[in-house]
């Protein structure tokens, strides 16, 4: 069958789900906001890196990945929310918080999404050729900051609690989070564990929270600890190591 696909479908195919396994032309500068709740907005600038324009939609969504751009509930305002970026130009997103009351305890978290849409293959020998055209989006965390929080993001790698129990033929680490901010974890694994292959590696313990991480690795000869990969502000990486009980 012909399958014809343009930008339009794109976009409607993106929140259907169906993602093209390929790679995005277009990269943002960092892998995360840090939205202090005293600024008026915060900037995301990304790049164009392919040879091709690309045809940009940007949003704010409160957790769901299926929340589309006009039913967000996220108390935030992108613009401009479409754009086009040529090759090798870059596109600077405004993110201003609307105000809606959010927890002054504890930082929330909330996702920037840009949906990129490549332009239409040209055609070869005059022909109007069939393609497939996949549209591709991108999504990283938003940290919403309030002012006063005790403590820091760093430190609140060393306030976590962990505790491990058996989970079928595995185990769990559950952590608890009593800090105010949110921790991401790019690994959790015993100590001395073997490389991950088929296991989930990281995620985030939410402030003021618990979530569990599937471990891999034997806690029996781990000398009871846990080796950590914590995530900071700017991306990089925070090597640690914790102890659990059982």
């Amino acid at each position: 069958m012909n399958v014809l696909t343009r930008a339009t479908c794109a976009f409607a195919l993106a929140f259907a789900g169906a993602f093209g396994v390929t790679h995005a032309g277009t990269q943002i500068n960092g892998t995360r906001v840090i939205y202090p709740a005293d600024e008026r907005e915060v900037s995301v600038s990304l790049i164009n890196n392919d040879s091709a324009p690309r045809l940009l939609q940007a949003w704010v969504d409160s957790g769901d990945p299926t929340e589309k751009p006009s039913d967000s509930k996220a108390p935030f305002m992108v613009t401009p929310p479409m754009s086009r970026v040529d090759p090798g130009k870059g596109q600077t997103f405004r993110l201003m918080y609307t105000g809606s009351p959010l927890p002054t305890d504890r930082e929330s978290v909330f996702w920037f999404n840009v949906l990129e849409v490549p332009p239409r293959p040209k055609a070869k020998g005059g022909e109007d050729n069939n393609y497939l055209q996949f549209a591709i989006r991108t999504r990283i965390k938003i940290f919403f900051r309030p002012k006063g929080l005790a403590g820091n993001p760093l430190s609140a790698i060393e306030q976590l609690t962990w505790r491990v129990t058996k989970d079928g033929k595995g185990f769990i680490a559950e952590c608890t989070n009593n800090s105010p901010f949110n921790v991401s974890f790019s690994d959790v694994s015993f100590k001395s564990a073997p490389e991950a292959k088929d296991i989930a590696k990281g995620g985030m313990c939410p402030a003021l929270g618990k979530t569990t991480f599937a471990l891999r690795g034997n806690p029996d000869a781990s000398q009871g600890k846990l080796s950590l990969t914590a995530i900071n502000d700017f991306g990089g990486f925070e090597p640690r190591e914790a102890n659990f009980t059982r």
